[in-house]
């Protein structure tokens, strides 16, 4: 298998939570640009800590498993993992907090 597949076979289902919860949740613009930019800075991030660590070789990809894109140093399939937490994690979050406390912070945010 190779690492892009291994990825998809993690991201895909992910990202479809995260779109299904934000529907049936009614999350709207604010909550995905808060993702975007969640998602954009630790992107970044991971592009220059896997870069530094792939240079200072503490580990190595096999390159027959990869693509071949990288950024940086980084290969592109890394970046999985930190967009599937970017997506994870809000919509985990969501799914965690009583109705209620949704409701009010909506009526805050709108009276």
């Amino acid at each position: 298998m190779t690492y892009l597949g291994l990825a998809g076979l993690f991201l895909l289902p992910v990202a479809v939570l995260a779109v299904v919860v934000a529907w049936r949740r009614q999350l709207g613009a604010r909550w995905w640009t808060a993702t975007a930019v969640s998602a954009v800075v630790l992107l970044v991030l991971t592009v220059v800590f896997d870069s530094l660590m792939i240079h200072v070789d503490l580990f190595r990809f096999e390159g027959a498993h990869l693509t071949g894109i990288r950024l940086v140093l980084a290969p592109l399939e890394d970046l999985a993992w930190p967009l599937a937490a970017v997506l994870l994690l809000p919509a985990l979050w969501e799914l965690s907090r009583p109705r209620s406390e949704r409701e009010q912070s909506r009526e805050e945010q709108h009276p």
